[in-house]
C-alpha cells in the first residue's frame, strides 16, 4: 500500500477509483492522506508491532487507512464487514487493537462492538462526523499533521483473521522485517510478477470485498507497481463486464461463484462488453468445478490464471490456462514454499496419492497469543505447516485437492468452519444434537446445511426447521447460517463422543469424483 515514488512521477494519475461512482484518489492524495495518519497514530502512542483495525465496505477510503500502517510497522487488522457486534468486539479485543476506523455505513455496528471494548483509544468515522472525544472524523482529526513521513518509517502489514475449528477466529500474525517501506515489499506475492504479468499502469478491478487477504495482497502489489485498483462496493455480473468495457481493465481478481454467475447472464449480456483489454483474470480462493473454468477460458481465452493459498501464507500454487487444459482439475505448480504430501505417520505417499499437505515455508506465522494453535499447524519439529487441506501430486508436479481437514466450508469464496454454528444450535431447547457441513452449490461451490437431532419431546417438521435458522440468523453473521436443516434421529457418534460427521455429509456428494466442488 505504500505509493512511494509513484506518489512523485505519478502524482496525478489515479491510485484507487470506486467503479460505481469513478470517485478517485491520486497517488499524491494517497501519500499525503496515509502521511497524516500516520502521524496521528503515532500521537495516540502507536509503535511499530502495535495494533489497529479498520471496519468498513469496500470504501474509497479504505486504502489509505491500511496504506499509514505499512509505513509505521504496526499490524493493521481488516475486520469482515458482515460480523455482528458481538463477532466485532471480540476481534477488537482480541488483536490488542487501540485505534479503530470504520464508515458512516458500519457506525451503528462499531459503537455497539466498541461499548464492549474499553482498551480502543479511539475511533475515526472515514465519512461520516464524530460525536465525542473517543469518536472523531477521519479528516478533521487528521488535519493538523504534515502530509511529509514520519521520522521513523517502517515496514507494516496486515493481521487478518482466519477461524478455527472451535469457531474462534485467530488473528494470522507474520514477522515484520526491520526496514523501511522504500524497500522490498513483505508480500511473498511478488514472486508472481512476471507469472502475472503486473506491470506499471496497469488496471485492475478488484470485485471482492477488501477484508479478504487476496485482494489486499494484489491491491497492495498494484499500488506498488504503479497501477489503478479498481473496486466495486459489491459484485454484480453484468456490472462487472460493463466496468472493464469503460475503464479498459487489464487485469482481475475473482473467485469461482464470480464466474459461474457471469456465464449465468444472457448469450447477449455476455456479448454485450468488449472484454479484449483484459490481460490476466486471476481466480482461488475456492475450487472451481471443471466446467465453469472450461466455459471461462472458452469465453475469455486463455487468459484465466489459478491460485491455491491461504491467508496464513505458509505456501501457494498456480498455473496458467494452458497448463490447467493439459491438467484438469490442478490448482498448478507449487509457487511458493516447497510441498509435501504425507500420510497419517507423516510419511511420504507415492505419486498420484492422496495425502495430508504440508508446506515448509519461507515465511512462517503464528496465530496472534495462541500458541496451543499455532503448534497444531506445525509438525512436531515445526519445520512444516499444514492448513489440512487433501491432495496429491502428479508425475509433472502439478498439484490436485481432493478434500478438506475439519470440515471447512468454502461458500462463494468465504471460509465458514462448522463449530461456531454447531455450538449455537445446540444451545436451542429443541435440539439435542448438531452437524454443520458443506454440501454441493453449483452457484457458490458450497452452501452451508445443518443436520440436527431433535430432543424427544418434539417432532420435526417445516416450522421447526424455520425456527432453527431463524435462530441462527439471529446470533451469527449471515453467511455462516445454514440455508436449510435437515433431521435425523441420533447423529452417528462413537461413544468417546467422537462425530461421523462424513457418514452424514457423503451421501450429500454421492457420484462426484471429488469431496470439492
Amino acid at each position: 500500500m505504500y505509493p512511494g515514488p509513484h506518489a512523485v512521477g505519478r502524482a496525478q494519475k489515479p491510485a484507487i477509483t470506486m467503479a460505481e461512482t469513478g470517485e478517485t484518489i491520486t497517488y499524491a492524495e494517497l501519500e499525503a492522506r496515509s502521511n497524516r495518519l500516520a502521524h496521528l497514530l503515532r500521537a495516540q502512542g502507536l509503535r511499530r508491532l502495535d495494533h489497529y483495525a479498520i471496519f468498513m465496505e469496500n470504501n474509497i477510503r479504505f486504502i489509505e487507512c491500511c496504506s499509514a500502517g505499512e509505513r509505521l510497522g504496526l499490524y493493521y487488522t481488516c475486520i469482515n464487514s458482515f460480523l455482528n457486534v458481538d463477532e466485532v468486539a471480540y476481534i477488537l479485543n482480541n488483536c490488542q487493537a487501540k485505534v479503530l476506523i470504520t464508515s458512516k455505513a458500519k457506525r451503528e455496528t462499531a459503537m455497539a462492538a466498541l461499548s464492549k471494548c474499553p482498551d480502543v483509544a479511539l475511533c475515526l468515522i472515514a465519512d461520516g462526523e464524530g460525536d465525542d472525544t473517543r469518536v472523531g472524523n477521519l479528516d478533521e482529526a487528521t488535519a493538523p499533521y504534515p502530509m511529509t513521513p514520519v521520522a521513523d518509517e517502517w515496514v507494516g502489514g496486515f493481521m487478518l483473521y482466519s477461524s478455527g475449528t472451535t469457531g474462534r477466529p485467530k488473528g494470522v500474525l507474520h514477522p515484520l522485517p526491520e526496514k523501511g517501506p522504500s524497500g522490498p515489499a513483505r508480500s511473498s506475492i511478488e514472486i508472481f510478477r512476471s507469472f502475472w504479468k503486473y506491470r506499471e499502469g496497469m488496471i485492475m478491478l478488484s470485485p471482492a470485498p477488501l477484508y479478504h487477504a487476496a485482494p489486499l495482497l494484489y491491491i497492495g502489489f498494484v499500488i506498488r507497481m504503479g497501477g489503478t485498483a479498481l473496486i466495486m462496493e459489491r459484485f454484480e455480473p453484468e456490472r462487472y463486464l460493463e466496468f472493464v468495457e469503460a475503464y479498459r481493465v487489464t487485469h482481475s481478481l475473482l473467485v469461482p461463484t464470480m464466474f459461474s454467475r457471469m456465464l449465468k447472464l444472457s448469450e447477449a449480456a455476455r456479448n454485450r462488453y468488449d472484454h479484449s483489454s483484459l490481460e490476466i483474470a486471476i481466480h482461488g480462493a475456492a475450487p472451481c468445478p471443471m466446467p465453469v473454468k472450461e466455459q471461462m477460458i472458452g469465453w475469455w481465452g486463455p487468459i484465466v490464471h489459478e491460485y491455491y493459498g491461504s491467508t496464513e501464507g505458509n505456501g501457494a500454487t498456480g498455473c496458467d490456462s494452458l497448463e490447467w487444459l493439459a491438467h484438469k482439475g490442478t490448482v498448478g505448480k507449487v509457487r511458493i514454499g516447497e510441498l509435501r504430501v504425507l500420510d497419517h505417520e507423516m510419511k511420504p505417499v507415492s505419486t498420484g496419492s492422496p495425502g495430508k499437505l504440508w508446506f515448509k515455508s519461507p515465511a512462517p506465522f503464528a496465530y496472534f497469543n495462541d500458541s496451543a494453535k499455532t503448534a497444531e499447524a506445525y509438525s512436531s519439529d515445526g519445520a512444516l505447516s499444514t492448513l489440512g487441506d487433501v491432495g496429491y501430486i502428479d508425475e509433472d508436479g502439478f498439484v490436485y485437492l481432493t478434500d478438506r481437514a475439519a470440515f471447512m466450508i468454502i461458500s462463494g469464496g468465504v471460509n465458514i468452519y462448522p463449530q461456531e454454528c454447531e455450538n449455537l444450535l445446540i444451545t436451542h431447547p429443541k435440539v439435542a444434537d448438531a452437524a454443520v457441513f458443506g454440501v454441493p452449490n453449483e452457484d457458490l461451490g458450497e452452501e452451508v446445511k445443518a443436520v440436527v437431532q431433535l430432543m424427544p419431546d418434539f417432532r420435526d417438521s417445516p416450522e421447526v426447521a424455520a425456527e432453527l435458522l431463524a435462530f441462527c440468523a439471529a446470533h451469527l453473521a449471515r453467511y455462516k447460517c445454514p440455508r436449510s436443516v435437515d433431521f435425523i434421529a441420533a447423529l452417528p457418534r462413537l461413544p468417546t463422543g467422537k462425530l461421523y460427521k462424513r457418514i452424514l455429509r457423503d451421501p450429500y456428494w454421492e457420484g462426484r469424483k471429488s469431496l470439492l466442488v
